[in-house]
């Protein structure tokens, strides 16, 4: 969430820059100034009253050692009016942070100076393209007829067991999931990235942490007996490792990944690109995440995005890199890079990973902090991507590595397969 103080100070730039992510910030954040305004006045006054009070006491004190009992007794009877009145005080105090926080939270993240206007994702910007789109001919089929014909995907027996949206991998499918998955894990240790193993289940304050928490739009799947959510991304867990801790400036960058299976109920987004793996309620991702220094987040950024495009290249996969608009990029983030892989089969680009930076969004929800050169305790930036999404990286490979003979397995995944075709 973004800090009190800078909206104070900035109160009109906050609104225009605002306006780019289409959010009409002006009614609510006149509303927040004017509860850190009254937070503000209501904490001197409490804390006038305390010092009054503790004066009091001193000569309280001074009236028992010099034995002046009755004007002791006589100034205990104002104590008592000054303890009530800091009591009222504090409850104020306390009523007023809450509404305070209650606002805070629905304002999102400052768009970064370079992100574009716009409305939706047609209105993204395509910063690059690379890659040769394969030639099929006319014969090529959509990756859920092939896992059929090969019995390495079974969608149906996933509606058996659970419900649409949660795929069973099985035989080769199963064996190229896991090759995927180590071999992105691989990729992000060689770049210096921790390995974490986190867990599947957040409590709250996890979810507040990093900006998922509360949920307006009812994503998260919530078992509610114990008040747990399962994650959307190991985005969550992860970056949680470092929720109220002051890490050291010279630890900077911290960089961790983490494989994870993700939960996400994709309220909203029936009948939307639906069909095979396009979008399931579970799915397998690699995540990277890092908590940079703020003069070297953007350059972090930078790092990252190339890191996911090198992958893709090692893939042989068609891609571009997209800048979100405004209307597009999420609640929390500052500048969101998109990556889409084409589809050959399908004839689309799909969505493949998101890599972004959130400044220090998330670390004021986290009090992710660190001591600068000057010893003043400072927010850190961070950042995460993925590294990558397994399910439409799947559809993308068996669609357009396929030949008349089956479907062939890149070259830098033969290693980690144990094959070269299915």
């Amino acid at each position: 969430m973004l800090q009190v103080a800078y909206i104070r100070e900035h109160k009109e730039e906050v609104i225009q820059k605002l306006a780019i992510k289409n959010f009409d910030a002006k009614d609510i954040i006149e509303e927040l100034i004017a509860l850190d305004e009254k937070r503000r006045k209501t904490q001197a006054e409490n804390d006038e009253t305390l010092a009054e009070s503790n004066k009091l006491s001193k000569e309280i004190g001074m009236l028992y050692k010099s034995g002046n009992i009755d004007e002791a007794n006589a100034k205990k009877a104002e104590t008592a009016d000054l303890k009530e009145k800091s009591k009222q005080f504090g409850q104020t105090l306390s009523d007023t942070q809450d509404a305070l926080l209650e606002k805070l939270v629905q304002i999102p993240n400052i768009p970064h100076e370079s992100v574009p206007a716009g409305k939706s994702e047609e209105d993204n910007k395509v910063i690059s393209q690379e890659g040769e789109i394969p030639n099929l001919g006319d014969n090529a089929k959509p990756h859920w007829e092939l896992v059929a014909e090969k019995n390495i995907i079974d969608f149906e027996l996933g509606v058996k067991i659970t419900g649409a949206g949660f795929p069973v991998y099985r035989g080769k499918g199963a064996r190229l999931q896991r090759a995927l998955i180590n071999y992105f894990l691989d990729k992000n240790t060689e770049a210096g990235y921790e390995e974490i193993m986190p867990p599947h289940l957040v409590n709250e304050s996890s979810g507040f942490g990093t900006g998922q928490l509360p949920d307006k739009e009812g994503q998260m799947y919530h078992a509610t007996e114990d008040n747990l959510y399962l994650i959307p991304t190991a985005e969550v867990p992860v970056t949680n490792i470092f929720r109220d801790v002051i890490v050291k400036k010279e630890d900077l960058p911290i960089k961790c990944t983490a494989y994870t299976p993700c939960f996400r109920r994709e309220a909203g987004s029936y009948g939307k690109d639906v069909r095979g793996l396009n979008r399931l309620h579970q799915f397998d991702k690699v995540e990277i995440v890092q908590i940079q220094h703020p003069d070297e987040s953007y350059k972090t950024l930078d790092t990252m995005v190339e890191h996911v495009a090198n992958i893709l290249r090692e893939l042989g996969l068609p891609f571009r890199i997209l800048q979100l608009c405004g209307g597009d990029i999420s609640f929390t983030s500052a500048l969101t890079f998109d990556f889409e892989v084409y589809s050959t089969a399908q004839e689309k680009w799909l969505e493949v990973s998101s890599v972004s930076n959130f400044e220090s969004y998330q670390s004021n929800r986290l009090k992710l902090r660190f001591k600068d050169e000057d010893k003043k305790t400072r927010l850190c930036h961070s950042l995460n991507g993925s590294s990558l999404a397994l399910p439409r990286i799947m559809a993308a490979l068996i669609e357009n590595y396929q030949d008349a003979d089956g479907i062939n397995i890149p070259k830098v995944l033969i290693p980690y397969c144990g094959f070269d075709k299915i």
